[in-house]
């Protein structure tokens, strides 16, 4: 196991999920921004570094039929098998590092809030980019969250790369449109507030 998956690993097996900073009731703003591209429910989405997040569920309840959930962490993933209970055969599951990843079919989403803050290596945001365009279809939509700016500068003890929206379209550059782009004031069960950047691309 490699020094990233122990640290995301012992997260998850040891605080309750609802216990995180990161925790969302309900996955609002994801599905806000996946409901706006106008994808058929039929379109395989991916969401990426997914952890606990109750996204699966509200997008199995708006009908999408082929969602798959990648995480690092083997923990998070079976709160949220255990969560869906019957529905848990309706979803294709994945533990892996994201930039060691091999995808092996294509995606018509890309959905990533707060993984891909935690790359505050260049080398690391180029791999990642590469799994992108491996992973995503053609005219595909790339759904992004990272903390905003001036949102906080670690997050589970660990170091981030906080962007706005400029930034981030700077830094996907050819070959990704910037569509939409929003911020958000994230509250974490304790009641603090945090800056979201949420950036919504359509490959070329």
């Amino acid at each position: 196991m490699s020094e990233r998956q122990a640290h995301w690993h012992n997260i998850y097996a040891t605080k309750p999920a609802n216990s995180v900073s990161w925790f969302q009731p309900s996955a609002r703003p994801s599905l806000e921004m996946i409901r706006a591209t106008c994808i058929e429910h039929s379109t395989p989405i991916i969401d990426v570094g997914a952890g606990a997040s109750v996204l699966v569920d509200e997008l199995l309840s708006d009908g999408f039929d082929d969602i798959t959930v990648l995480d690092i962490a083997a923990p998070a993933l079976t709160v949220s098998q255990q969560r869906l209970g019957s529905r848990v055969g309706l979803v294709h599951w994945i533990i892996a590092d994201v930039l060691g990843w091999k995808p092996q079919r294509s995606y018509g989403l890309w959905h990533d809030r707060a993984a891909f803050h935690f790359l505050t290596d260049a080398q690391d945001r180029l791999t990642y980019r590469d799994v992108v365009e491996r992973a995503l279809a053609p005219g595909g939509w790339l759904i992004l969250a990272t903390f905003a700016a001036d949102g906080p500068e670690r997050c589970s003890g660990l170091p981030v790369h906080r962007w706005s929206a400029e930034a981030m379209a700077a830094e996907w550059g050819d070959g990704f449109a910037l569509i939409d782009a929003l911020r958000e004031e994230h509250v974490t069960p304790w009641g603090a507030a945090q800056a979201f950047t949420w950036c919504r691309f359509r490959r070329i």
